[in-house]
């Protein structure tokens, strides 16, 4: 049987909040299986090339300035249907259109500063996992 993974990272604004072990009950109350997971700190150049899409856009330099500014958990998500249904989990970008009971709702603080990254898209989802992880982090 095949299921589906999709990528997250929890943002420095979560780390910094201690907000780490909250939003990863509720993935696994969720139904997700972590199946790769690590505290890390990503770089400038890191950043960058992870954000590469948004480069010609206004935020970008905002982004990678935010991205950096503090450990993030990086973590590798597996249910079928995993990339719709953790973005349905995450809610909307701003939190403030977030629906009641999502993690951007609950733990973000803006649109800026909305606590957690998810995939969206199956493509994505694997690029975005093997830009954290090699294969044998991966469980």
């Amino acid at each position: 049987m095949r299921t589906d993974r999709t990528f997250t990272m929890l943002k420095p604004d979560a780390v910094e909040k201690g907000h780490i072990g909250a939003i990863l009950e509720k993935i696994n109350a969720s139904g997700f299986r972590i199946v790769a997971m690590k505290l890390t700190h990503m770089t400038t150049n890191d950043a960058k090339a992870f954000y590469a899409v948004h480069s010609e856009r206004p935020f970008y330099g905002e982004l990678v300035e935010y991205m950096t500014r503090g450990p993030i958990v990086a973590a590798i998500l597996e249910k079928e249907n995993a990339v719709e249904d953790f973005r349905t989990l995450i809610g909307a970008t701003n939190p403030a259109d977030a629906a009641e009971g999502t993690i951007r709702k609950m733990y973000a603080a803006s649109i800026g500063e909305n606590a957690v990254h998810g995939s969206d898209s199956d493509e994505n989802a694997a690029i975005e996992s093997a830009f954290h992880f090699s294969g044998r982090e991966m469980f």
